[in-house]
C-alpha cells in the first residue's frame, strides 16, 4: 500500500516503523497542516493526529477518495459528521478509539460480563483508565467505549467524568502517569464481593501493529465504514 500517516508524533513513527517492516511505502506523512498534492500520492491514511485536526484530516482523505483508518480520540462529536461524507464521497472509513488487538477482546468480555451482570442487583460499576502524561483528553476514547457497551446491556442511561456515583451513571476515573501506555479496569462492586477485569498496554507497538492490520483489511474492502469489530470478526451484539 501507499500509506500516508497524519500525525508524526510518538504513535505515528511506531506505525512507520510497522508499516515499513510490513512492506508497504510511506509516501507522506505530516503533523503540520495537509500538503494536498502530496497527501494525492496515497493510497490510504493512516490518522493519530490531535482531536482540532482529526476531522478535518478524515473528510480531506474522503473527498479525495483516499481510505482512511483514524484512532485519534476527543473529537467524536463530529463523527457522524464524517460518516456522512463518507457515504456521500463513497469512500472507506474506519475508525477506532483504540486499535490494539487485545484491547478490541476486552470490549468483548466487558460487553458479556455486562450483559451477565445485568440482571443481578446490588452491583456498581464504575471504571477506571490511566495513561501517559501527554494524552490531551480524559476520559480516553476507549475508557468511554466501555462505557457505551455498558450502557448497551444494561440499565444505565450515562457516563459521568469526573465521576458522579448516582444510579444511573456510570462514574469514570481519569489518572495521567509517566510511562503508562494505557490501563483500563472495569469494577462491580457489592457489599459480599467485586469483580473487575482489566487491559494493561505494555507498549505503543500494540495500537500500531493494529492500525496498521486495519488498514490492510479496508484497503481491500469495498466503500463504506467499519470498526476493527470488522477486522476481527467480532459477532457479538454490542
Amino acid at each position: 500500500m501507499k500509506l500516508a500517516i497524519l500525525g508524526y508524533g510518538k504513535m505515528g513513527k511506531t506505525v512507520e516503523s510497522i508499516a515499513t517492516s510490513r512492506g508497504h511505502d510511506i509516501v507522506y506523512k505530516t503533523s503540520d497542516d495537509i500538503d494536498i498534492d502530496r497527501l494525492k500520492k496515497a493510497e490510504i491514511a493512516i490518522d493519530f493526529s490531535t482531536p482540532e485536526a482529526a476531522y478535518f484530516n478524515i473528510t480531506t482523505c474522503l473527498e479525495y477518495n483516499i481510505a482512511i483508518v483514524s484512532g485519534t480520540t476527543g473529537w467524536l462529536n463530529r463523527f457522524e459528521d464524517a460518516v456522512k461524507v463518507c457515504k456521500l464521497q463513497a469512500g472507506k472509513f474506519l475508525y477506532a478509539s483504540n486499535f490494539s488487538i487485545g484491547v478490541n477482546i476486552f470490549f468483548e468480555l466487558n460487553s458479556q460480563l455486562a450483559k451477565m451482570m445485568s440482571g443481578l442487583k446490588g452491583y456498581d460499576v464504575k471504571l477506571k483508565e490511566v495513561h501517559h502524561l501527554e494524552k490531551k483528553d480524559a476520559p480516553s476514547g476507549t475508557a468511554i467505549s466501555l462505557a457505551d457497551h455498558i450502557i448497551k446491556q444494561t440499565e444505565y442511561t450515562n457516563w459521568s467524568y469526573p465521576p458522579e456515583y448516582s444510579k444511573n451513571s456510570i462514574p469514570i476515573e481519569a489518572e495521567r502517569k509517566a510511562g503508562v501506555f494505557g490501563f483500563h479496569d472495569v469494577t462491580y462492586n457489592s457489599d459480599i464481593d467485586t469483580i473487575t477485569i482489566s487491559h494493561n498496554a505494555k507498549s505503543r507497538e500494540g495500537f500500531a501493529h493494529g492500525a496498521v492490520v486495519a488498514a490492510e483489511w479496508i484497503f481491500k474492502q469495498h466503500d463504506g465504514v467499519y470498526s476493527m469489530k470488522d477486522v476481527l470478526q467480532l459477532n457479538s451484539s454490542t
